[in-house]
C-alpha cells in the first residue's frame, strides 16, 4: 500500500548496544499528524519524568512533517526534541531548525530518529545507501561544529547532509545548541543532550525517495495559488540592513521560495555563513561601540557562537547581565579571567564563548545558564536579571499567555502578534511596500483572533481567545513543520483586502495525505499537541497556576522602550495611535486573563489542572490515566 507524504518508519538507535531498528510513524500519525506531535508522544511514552537530561534513558528526538521535501512550500523544518538542562526542574524542550538535513531525511527514508543510551566513545551516525552505521568519532571529539560538518562532507560528498556539535555540546554546557547544513541551528539544550550521549555528529545522504502525494493535480493547483499570494520579506521601517547589501545573498532552505531573512554573509576574511534574525543583532550594538563603525565583528560573534556551539539568543542575555555585573562591582576581571574592557572587540567574545563553550574558569560558571550561574555568586546577582524580548507582553498584551505555558521562549508563537503589529507600525511610519493598515488589523484580529477587541492593545479584552487560538494553530504548524515566515497566512500582499487565508494549511495536507482536513479539524491537532505538552510540563513539576506567571520585571517595571520600535506604538481602541511606552502588565488584569484562559482550555479554574473529561474532549484520555494516578487532574 502506497503511504502518501510520510516516509512510513522512524529509526530508533540505543548508543548503549549499538543496536538500530525501526519502528511505524503511521501508528502515531493519525492523533499527532508529526514533528512536535509526535516527538511528544513518544517522548511521553518513554521518557519517564524522573529521568535527568543526561541520563541515557532521556531520548534526543528527531522529527520531520508529512510535508517534508516537497518543493516550493516550506514545508521541509524539522525539530529536536528531549529532556533539556536548560531550566529547574529539567522539562521537556525542543529547537526547530532549517536549511535542507530534514528534507535530506526524508529523502533517506525516515520521518524521523529516537536516539537513548550512550557510548562508551564519541561516534557519529552514518545514514547512506539505505544502511545505518555507527561509526567512531574520535577524530571529530574537541572539533567545532562548523569544522566537523564540513570534515565529513569532504569524506563522504558534499551532497551529504550533516547535523552535528561543537566543543559547548560535549561538555554539556546547558546552552548548548545543533548546527547543520546552511548553518541551521537547534537551542533549547538539545546541544548539551546530544553531547551527553556521545553523539557527535548524524550525516544522512538520500536514497532518492520522494515523497508520494496522494492528489499531485491538487497540490500543483495550491502550488501556484500559494506562488501568487506575493508573501516576502516583512517591510520593517529601519531594518533594511538586516537584510540588504553587497555582502549578502538569499539562501533558502529545501523546497521554500526564499522570501524571507534567511541569507548568507560573506565577511571580509572570505568566511561565509547564515546571518539572519536575532543572529544579526548578536553582539552589534557591542561592535559597533568598540570600532566607532559598522564591521563584521558581530557576524564573526555569530560564527564563533555557531562553531563552539553555543546560543546566541542565551548568550545575549548572559552578557548583559554579566556587563551589568561588572559595572556593579560584583565581578571583576582579575576575580573571572574576563577581558569585559575589551567588550566589542573579536577578541573578547571569541575568549569568553572558548572560555564558557570548555569549561575554563569562570566559563564553567557561565555555562551553567543565567538564572544558575547568578544563583551560585549571589542574591545581588540575581536581582540583576532583567528580563527582556522582542515580544514580550508589556508591549504585545496578548503574549502574556503564551509564556507561561513553554519551557523556552515560544518563538513562532509570539511572533505571531509581535511580526503582525511590527508590519502595522512600520504602515503607520510610511515605509514602503506595507500593507497592513488599521483595517486590515482589525480584519486579521477578527479572521485569526476571534475578535476585533484583540486588535486593541490598551485593553485586555479578546487577549485569552487570540491566545488560545494562536496556540492551537502554531502547534499544528510545528507538527507539520512548515516554515515561520510563511504559516499561517495572516495577510495576503497580492489581493484586494489583503486578508489571509486560514485554510491553506488542511488544504495543502489533505492534498498530500489524501485525507480531509479543515481548518477545524486540523486546529483539533494542535489543541490535542498543546494539550499533551501540559500534561508533560506537570508530570516533570510545573506547578498550575503557581508557575503559569511571567516575570515580576514585566509587573513592575514600566517597558522603556522597543527595539523594532522605540516609540512603543500600537493600535487602540478603534484602532487609534497609542504608546506603550511605560506600560507594565497588570497583575490583576493578568489573573483576570488567565482564569478566562483556563476557561476557554475547559482546564479547572480554581487549580489551572486538566480534567478527565476535557482530556477525553482533545483525544488524550489515556493520558488522564497517568496524570490521575500522579493526582495531576482536577
Amino acid at each position: 500500500m502506497t503511504v502518501y507524504g510520510y516516509a512510513g518508519k522512524i529509526l530508533r538507535v540505543d548508543l548503549s548496544t549499538g543496536k538500530t531498528t525501526d519502528i511505524s510513524s503511521l501508528d502515531y500519525a493519525e492523533r499527532f499528524l508529526g514533528g512536535r506531535g509526535i516527538a511528544a508522544k513518544i517522548y511521553w511514552d518513554e521518557v519517564p519524568p524522573e529521568t535527568r537530561a543526561f541520563d541515557a534513558e532521556n531520548r534526543l528526538i528527531f522529527a520531520l512533517g508529512p510535508m517534508a521535501g516537497i518543493p516550493a512550500l516550506g514545508a521541509s523544518r524539522w525539530g529536536v526534541f528531549g529532556k533539556s538542562p536548560l531550566t529547574t526542574p529539567e522539562k521537556f524542550n525542543y529547537g526547530n531548525l532549517g536549511g535542507r538535513w530534514g528534507a535530506e531525511l526524508k529523502f533517506a527514508g525516515y520521518d524521523g530518529i529516537v536516539v537513548h543510551g550512550k557510548s562508551e566513545r564519541p561516534v557519529y551516525l552514518l545514514i547512506s545507501d539505505g544502511k545505518v552505521e555507527i561509526e567512531d568519532a574520535s577524530a571529530l571529539w574537541g572539533k567545532g561544529a562548523i569544522q566537523t560538518r564540513d570534515t565529513l562532507k569532504a569524506e563522504l560528498g558534499d551532497k551529504t547532509r550533516v547535523v552535528a556539535i561543537g566543543p559547548a555540546g560535549e561538555n554539556m554546557v546547558s546552552t548548548a545548541t545543533l548546527l547543520a547544513d546552511n548553518d541551521a541551528s537547534g537551542s533549547g539544550g538539545m546541544g548539551a543532550v546530544m553531547g551527553s550521549k556521545k553523539l557527535k555528529a548524524i550525516a544522512v545522504k538520500g536514497i532518492g525517495k520522494k515523497t508520494e502525494v496522494a492528489h499531485p493535480e491538487r497540490l500543483r493547483e495550491l502550488t501556484t495559488y500559494f506562488k501568487g499570494l506575493g508573501k516576502d520579506n516583512v517591510p520593517v521601517w529601519g531594518m533594511d540592513f538586516m537584510v540588504y547589501g553587497p555582502k549578502t545573498k538569499k539562501e533558502p532552505c529545501y523546497g521554500c521560495l526564499g522570501n524571507c531573512l534567511r541569507i548568507k554573509y560573506s565577511g571580509d576574511d572570505g568566511r561565509t555563513g547564515k546571518f539572519m534574525c536575532q543572529s544579526r543583532f548578536f553582539y552589534f550594538a557591542w561592535a559597533l561601540g568598540f570600532y566607532g563603525e559598522e564591521n563584521d565583528a558581530s557576524f564573526h560573534a555569530t560564527k564563533a557562537c555557531d562553531d563552539y556551539g553555543l546560543d546566541t539568543w542565551a548568550l545575549q542575555h548572559l552578557l548583559d547581565w554579566l556587563y551589568a555585573c561588572f559595572n556593579a562591582g560584583i565581578l571583576t576581571e582579575e576575580q573571572t579571567g574576563i577581558p569585559m574592557s575589551k567588550i566589542g572587540s573579536t577578541e573578547f567574545i571569541e575568549t569568553l564563548v572558548r572560555m564558557i563553550s570548555v569549561r575554563e574558569g569562570f566559563g564553567d560558571v557561565l555555562a551553567l545558564g543565567l538564572e544558575k550561574a547568578a544563583e551560585k555568586i549571589g542574591p545581588e546577582a540575581v536581582a540583576l536579571i532583567e528580563h527582556a524580548d522582542a515580544y514580550e507582553p508589556r508591549m504585545y498584551i496578548t503574549n502574556a499567555l503564551i509564556y507561561p505555558f513553554e519551557p523556552r521562549e515560544p518563538i513562532q508563537q509570539v511572533h505571531e502578534v509581535g511580526l503582525t503589529l511590527a508590519q502595522w507600525s512600520s504602515w503607520v511610519k510610511g515605509t514602503p511596500g506595507t500593507h497592513i493598515t488599521t483595517d486590515v488589523l482589525r480584519g486579521i484580529a477578527k479572521k485569526f483572533w476571534g475578535s476585533e477587541a484583540a486588535a486593541d492593545f490598551s485593553s485586555y479584552e479578546g487577549k485569552a481567545l487570540a491566545a488560545k487560538l494562536i496556540q492551537d494553530r502554531q502547534y499544528v504548524k510545528e507538527t507539520l513543520m512548515i516554515c515561520d515566515w510563511v504559516y499561517p497566512m495572516l495577510d495576503i500582499p497580492n489581493s484586494e483586502d489583503h486578508m489571509g487565508d486560514p485554510t491553506l494549511e488542511s488544504k495543502i495536507l489533505s492534498a498530500v495525505i489524501g485525507k480531509e482536513f479543515d481548518e477545524e479539524s486540523l486546529n483539533r491537532i494542535g489543541e490535542r499537541v498543546f494539550n499533551l505538552q501540559r500534561a508533560i510540563l506537570l508530570r516533570e513539576g510545573h506547578k498550575a497556576r503557581e508557575d503559569d506567571k511571567l516575570p515580576d520585571n514585566w509587573h513592575n517595571t514600566p517597558l522603556k522602550g522597543h527595539i523594532v520600535d522605540p516609540d512603543c506604538i500600537v493600535p487602540g481602541k478603534n484602532g487609534e495611535i497609542i504608546s506603550r511606552k511605560g506600560a507594565m502588565v497588570e497583575w490583576k488584569e493578568f489573573e483576570r486573563m488567565r482564569a478566562d484562559f483556563y476557561q476557554l482550555r475547559r482546564w479547572d479554574v480554581a487549580t489551572g489542572l486538566q480534567t478527565r473529561e476535557q482530556l477525553k474532549e482533545v483525544g488524550l484520555e489515556d493520558i488522564a490515566d497517568d496524570l490521575e494516578r500522579r493526582e495531576l487532574l482536577a
